[in-house]
């Protein structure tokens, strides 16, 4: 009989970036979290596309100019969490369904089938937090 993991004995993980409020700045959100989850051993999906949607969202919704967003990558046990904070604070994200033909306004309904949990932390003014959990495991 093997004896219990100890989760306690493995690191914690974590990663934190400053990008720019812009289309651009999302792209790098994605492909350096990609890149920061193989370092570590990780997968990618379905992180990379909760982390592209987040992200989206912070320079779609959440922009103010000459303001950056914030991405934090952490692993603690199994779990992954990915925050993105923007400085928006006044606009609180609700998962939306659009009309079939539509062609954006389904981001967090993708967050929200991709991750085990989600939610919105907000404050201190002027900013919010956008977050959400997946289990993690080495790849395979």
């Amino acid at each position: 009989m093997r004896a219990p993991e100890n989760h306690l004995a493995r690191p914690v993980r974590n990663v934190s970036l400053q990008l720019s409020s812009t289309p651009r700045g999302a792209r790098l959100a994605r492909l350096l979290a990609t890149e920061q989850l193989r370092t570590w051993g990780l997968p990618a999906h379905p992180a990379e596309l909760i982390v592209g949607e987040l992200a989206a969202n912070a320079v779609t919704h959440g922009r103010v100019s000459g303001r950056d967003f914030r991405l934090l990558l952490y692993v603690v046990g199994d779990t992954l969490r990915i925050e993105v904070t923007d400085t928006r604070g006044d606009r609180l994200p609700c998962p939306q369904h659009s009309a079939d033909d539509a062609e954006s306004g389904r981001g967090l309904l993708l967050v929200e089938a991709l991750a085990d949990r989600w939610g919105v932390v907000p404050g201190p003014p002027p900013l919010k937090t956008v977050w959400a959990e997946v289990g993690s495991g080495p790849t395979g």
